[in-house]
């Protein structure tokens, strides 16, 4: 089982310039994470801090009771064994076939023999779809297989924690599908802590259990995939929705004249809340919720049509109608 991560009053820059302030959440256990933000919002050092690489000026970073920020460099170092990261190209040494580089983690961390070492790295290969391609370099195949190659590097020392930075950067949207499919079924089969930074609003609308939206140096919101698709917040509604209209510009924040000229344009409304992606064979995670739990619990009426469609012919998403419709009562 994952392990959560809890976050206090996180704040860093580099020299004058402020990246974040104060950022406080929790990532809940062996749930998925989406973490959003528009460029140069600071969500990759957030992932780089999260895990060590980079120190924070000021905040916490509990996890299993122990302050990250604070822990000696042995002790980090064992911290950090509990991380699995998977970076936006892949990060893949380019000399070395996919074999060579799945097993390196293992070969690097551990005293396992070279067959434990084989069977491991096969059967991680195996669990991304890559059987049969262990001889190939990194520069013989495409970009989705070489991230998928280093999701398996991420996997072989069997992580709580997985970081995954802008998965769908340079994947066509059907190759986007596949690997949203692909963390869907990991997180029900190895039930890690999952956090995924992406720009792509279809998989945030459809994947992660909870959504976190970086903005103008701080967290906007963070909370449970319903509670941030029904949220009538300006930044949050804007960027979950790709609309023009809101505090978002097309460099930073707009300011207060172009906010003004706005102030008597009437809001699209917002879409419907779409089914969660389920798993291919249709177990249900651990961290699953039914369809509008957060909604009814909070008293809050989903947008007209939510859960009853969207996710029409996904393999593992209830297809029924009246579940939609029980969802929403």
């Amino acid at each position: 089982m994952g392990v959560s991560i809890e976050v206090r009053g996180l704040t860093k820059s580099f020299g004058s310039q402020k990246i974040w302030n104060d950022v406080t959440l929790t990532l809940p256990a062996g749930e998925i994470s989406v973490m959003l933000g528009p460029s140069g919002t600071g969500k990759s050092v957030f992932l780089k801090t999260l895990v060590g690489l980079l120190k924070p000026d000021e905040g916490q970073i509990i996890i299993e009771g122990q302050d990250l920020v604070t822990l000696k460099e042995g002790d980090l170092y064992e911290v950090r064994k509990l991380f699995g990261v998977l970076f936006q190209d892949g990060a893949l040494f380019g000399s070395m076939n996919l074999y060579d580089n799945v097993a390196f983690p293992l070969r690097e961390h551990t005293r396992k023999s070279e067959s434990d070492i084989r069977n491991i790295v096969l059967e991680k290969m195996d669990l991304v779809g890559l059987s049969g391609a262990e001889d190939k370099l990194p520069g013989e195949i495409s970009g989705g297989m070489r991230k998928r190659a280093g999701l398996a590097r991420a996997l072989v020392l069997d992580p709580e924690i997985l970081l995954i930075d802008e998965p769908d950067s340079g994947l066509d949207p059907v190759r986007t599908s596949y690997i949203n499919q692909l963390f869907i079924d990991l997180n029900a089969q190895i039930d890690a802590t999952f956090l995924i930074v992406t720009h792509d609003i279809n998989s945030t609308r459809t994947v992660p259990d909870n959504i976190g939206l970086l903005y103008h140096k701080h967290l906007a919101m963070f909370g449970p995939r319903e509670m941030l698709l029904s949220s009538e917040e300006p930044v949050v509604r804007q960027f979950l929705n790709a609309q023009t209209v809101g505090p978002i510009g097309m460099s930073e924040e707009k300011d207060a004249d172009e906010l003004a000229a706005e102030s008597g344009k009437e809001l699209p409304p917002l879409p419907p809340i779409p089914l969660q992606l389920g798993t291919s064979d249709g177990t249900p995670r651990r961290a699953e919720k039914p369809a509008g739990e957060w909604c009814r619990a909070n008293g809050i009426v989903p947008p007209p049509g939510s859960f009853l469609s969207g996710n029409a012919g996904v393999p593992g998403v209830p297809q029924n109608v009246e579940a939609g419709r029980a969802a929403l009562s």
